[in-house]
């Protein structure tokens, strides 16, 4: 089966960061660190062919010309997208569900 690479978007980056940097004061850098790292293990997964279509179409997203899918891991949604022509997939948002949805706009 082929393999994808991860490209993760600036965006998405900052997000993580935003994320990482909130935890620490709310359960501890040790726990903070488990869910990075937890949100990474999910996006891995992503890398293999068989795996790359399970997310959900991420109605929120629906609006763009591009398809975007997601996947949960505890609070965190992860947006994602295929490239059309290469085995890429474009992580675009890493979000809290806790926060304000509009946020994640």
């Amino acid at each position: 089966m082929e393999t994808h690479e991860i490209i993760w978007t600036s965006r998405a980056t900052k997000d993580l960061r935003k994320v990482y940097d909130f935890y620490p004061q709310q359960i501890g850098e040790e726990k903070a660190f488990a869910i990075i790292q937890s949100i990474l293990d999910k996006v891995d997964v992503l890398t293999d062919g068989k795996f790359v279509k399970i997310g959900a179409i991420d109605e929120e997203f629906k609006h763009m010309k591009r398809q975007y899918k997601k996947l949960i891991e505890k609070n965190i949604k992860i947006t994602y997208r295929l490239s059309a022509s290469k085995p890429i997939v474009y992580i675009n948002r890493v979000f809290d569900t806790r926060q304000d949805p509009i946020k994640n706009k």
